[in-house]
C-alpha cells in the first residue's frame, strides 16, 4: 500500500483505531510520519472518488477537512485484491460535544456547518443526483442512527471519525415515517423486551419508553409532516456530529468521514446535528446554545427561519418514530448503542413537551 505513495515512507507499525459497519480505520506510523488508513468495506470506487474530490475542493475553499493523499499515479483510491483503501494525513485533535462548547463556539459551529453547505453547492454538480448507497448491511436497520460515543472513548485524541457508521447515503425519498408502521414496530419490540428472561433494568426502561411513545404517537399522529413539506434539498455532509469533527484547541481542525455525502434537506442536517451536539444526558437540549448555533447557521447558509422551523418539525417527527437503539439490541443482538438509549428516548419525550420552545430556538 505505502509503496504507491512517493512520500509515505517505510511502515513501522499499524494500529486499528476504530471499527465501523462500513469502514475500518488504522493509525499507520512510518519513517515519514503518521497517517490514517481507511479501508472502505463498501468498495464503490466511483463513489469514494467523488467524496475525495469533494473534500479536495472544499479544502481549496478553506473548509477544514483532511483530503486523502494522492498516489504516484494521481489516484486517491488504492484497490488491492478488490478492496478499496485511502491514505489520509493524520489529524491531531480532540472531539468536543456541546457541553464543552461556549456560546461563541456554538455560534462558530453553526457557521461552520452553514459554510459547509454553501461550499458544497459550489463544488458539486447541482444537476447530479447521487445513487442509493448499497452497503453490505441491512440499511433499514442501520439508517438514521446517531453516533455511538462508547466506541470512541478509548481513542479520543487524533481520531478520524470512523466508527458506528449510519447506513445508506441517501434515501430514495424524503417522506416522513408512517405511524402505522411504527405501531407495528412498537408491538414487535415490546414482545422482544418482555420476552427476555431474566430481564434487566434496560429491558424495563425499554418497555416503559415503548408504551409511552405509543401513547404520544396516538396523540400526535395527525401532525405527521405532509409529503413535499421538507425544506430545500442540497448537498450535505450527511453525518455531522461530534465524533466527525476534530478540534485543535478551540478551533475546528477537520471535518471527517464523508461517506454519507449526498443530497438531503439541508436544514434537517443542521437540526439533527444540534440534537446530537447539544443534548444533555437527561434528554433536554441546551436551548441557549442551540439558538446561537442556529442563528449562525441561518446566516452562513442563507436559510430562512421558516426553513429551520420546517426542519424542526420533520426531525421531531422522525425522532418520535425512531427506535434504532432498541432495534439494534433486540433485532440484531447488538448492544453497542445501549448507553445512548436513556438520553435518546428522553429527548423525544422532552422535545414533544417543549415543541414550541425548540422551534423558537431554531427559528428566532
Amino acid at each position: 500500500m505505502l509503496r504507491r505513495y512517493r512520500n509515505a515512507g517505510e511502515p513501522l507499525s499499524c494500529e486499528p483505531v476504530a471499527q465501523g459497519l462500513l469502514n475500518r480505520g488504522y493509525r499507520v506510523f512510518t519513517t515519514r510520519g503518521t497517517f490514517f488508513l481507511k479501508h472502505h468495506l463498501d468498495g464503490d470506487h466511483q463513489l469514494i472518488t467523488r467524496q475525495h474530490r469533494a473534500t479536495q475542493r472544499l479544502q481549496a475553499l478553506g473548509v477544514p477537512v483532511a483530503p486523502p493523499m494522492e498516489s504516484a499515479d494521481g489516484d486517491t483510491v488504492a484497490v488491492i485484491e478488490g478492496r478499496c483503501y485511502a491514505l489520509h494525513p493524520w489529524v491531531e485533535g480532540r472531539h468536543r460535544d456541546g457541553s464543552q462548547l461556549t456560546a461563541a463556539e456554538s455560534r462558530r459551529l453553526g457557521g461552520l456547518l452553514g459554510r459547509v453547505h454553501t461550499c458544497l453547492e459550489r463544488v458539486m454538480r447541482r444537476d447530479f443526483a447521487p445513487p442509493l448507497h448499497k452497503g453490505p448491511y441491512d440499511d433499514s436497520l442501520y439508517d438514521q442512527s446517531p453516533y455511538d460515543r462508547s466506541l470512541y472513548d478509548e481513542s479520543r485524541d487524533g481520531l478520524h471519525g470512523e466508527g458506528l457508521d449510519q447506513g445508506i447515503l441517501d434515501r430514495g425519498s424524503h417522506d416522513s415515517p408512517d405511524p402505522a408502521d411504527t405501531f407495528e414496530l412498537i408491538d414487535e419490540l415490546l414482545a422482544l423486551a418482555r420476552g427476555r428472561t431474566p430481564g434487566d433494568t434496560f429491558d424495563a426502561l425499554a418497555e416503559h419508553r415503548l408504551v409511552e411513545r405509543r401513547a404520544l404517537l396516538e396523540r400526535h399522529a395527525h401532525r405527521r409532516p405532509a409529503p413535499g413539506a421538507e425544506p430545500a434539498t442540497g448537498w450535505v455532509h450527511g453525518d455531522f456530529h461530534p465524533l466527525n469533527l476534530l478540534y485543535r484547541g478551540g478551533e475546528p481542525a477537520a471535518i471527517v468521514d464523508w461517506d454519507r455525502l449526498g443530497v438531503q434537506p439541508r436544514a434537517e442536517e443542521a437540526v439533527r446535528a444540534a440534537a446530537i451536539f447539544f443534548v444533555r444526558p437527561t434528554g433536554e437540549l441546551e436551548l441557549p446554545k442551540v439558538r446561537a448555533y442556529a442563528r449562525a447557521y441561518r446566516r452562513a447558509a442563507g436559510a430562512a427561519a421558516s426553513e429551520l422551523a420546517a426542519a424542526v418539525h420533520r426531525v421531531w417527527w422522525e425522532r418520535l418514530n425512531d427506535f434504532w437503539v432498541l432495534r439494534w439490541r433486540y433485532q440484531l443482538d447488538d448492544r453497542r448503542a445501549d448507553p445512548l438509549f436513556a438520553a435518546v428516548s428522553a429527548l423525544a419525550v422532552w422535545w414533544t413537551r417543549e415543541y414550541e420552545a425548540v422551534c423558537e430556538a431554531f427559528s428566532d
